[in-house]
């Protein structure tokens, strides 16, 4: 049986607040290289759960198991650096440096998870590799971010999220602004980098047309259910 790299088993989080809301998944895995698509709506807890993947907010109860650890039992500290070390982060805004070269850009999760970085072996050589295989011109990793078209800096934000091979993938919305050939063109270099590292991947969309490209396709209706509390 194909292990999984992300395990939920009955998590719950509720937000603080009089109009507040409570998130419950009873259950989610995603396997070592597998790709999967997560869809829902908007106010449809997507952005709940990532984060409680992610780690930046804890469940009231459950487990978060990411490559074999229980993210819920790490101190704060301990869980920015574990999630440095395991997620590779693909922001719908891309959230580049603007001023930084492509080289930062890619290299910055480096300097937060040292495993990470041991992994990466030649962390400038591997940048540049990537940059080859997403297409992006040579000599571009010198070029400021802000200097790049919008499609360059997606997938500089792609190379980020993949050095040092993370095993696990998230990608918010990355393809929103894209017409259909662009998203086509975006989610088979996204594949082909995934597939080369046997790395997870669970995207987040509102597009179901999107679905045929991926192993999976789950909608948060079926994987989830919120309580509203009366305002």
């Amino acid at each position: 049986m194909t292990r999984a790299v992300l395990d939920l088993s009955d998590v719950r989080y509720r937000w603080p607040g009089r109009a507040s809301f409570s998130l419950t998944v009873p259950q989610l895995a995603v396997a070592a290289g597998e790709t999967v698509l997560l869809l829902g709506e908007s106010g449809s807890g997507k952005s709940t759960l990532l984060s409680l993947i992610c780690g930046t907010i804890l469940p009231d109860r459950g487990r978060v198991v990411i490559a074999g650890t229980n993210v819920t039992e790490l101190s704060d500290g301990a869980r920015d650096r574990f999630r440095a070390e395991q997620i590779g982060v693909i922001f719908q805004q891309f959230n580049l440096l603007p001023f930084g070269s492509v080289a930062d850009n890619i290299l910055l999760p480096l300097r937060f998870a040292p495993e990470r970085r041991k992994r990466a072996g030649d962390a400038a050589a591997e940048a540049a590799s990537l940059c080859a295989a997403l297409g992006l011109p040579q000599g571009v990793v010198r070029a400021r971010a802000n200097t790049l078209s919008v499609g360059q800096q997606q997938r500089v934000a792609v190379a980020r999220a993949l050095i040092g091979q993370p095993p696990l993938i998230i990608a918010d919305e990355p393809t929103s602004a894209l017409d259909a050939n662009s998203q086509a063109a975006f989610l088979n270099l996204l594949f082909q980098q995934t597939a080369a590292h046997e790395t997870s991947l669970l995207m987040v969309s509102h597009d179901p047309r999107l679905g045929e490209r991926f192993d999976r396709v789950l909608r948060m209706e079926d994987i989830a259910q919120i309580e509203r509390a009366a305002a």
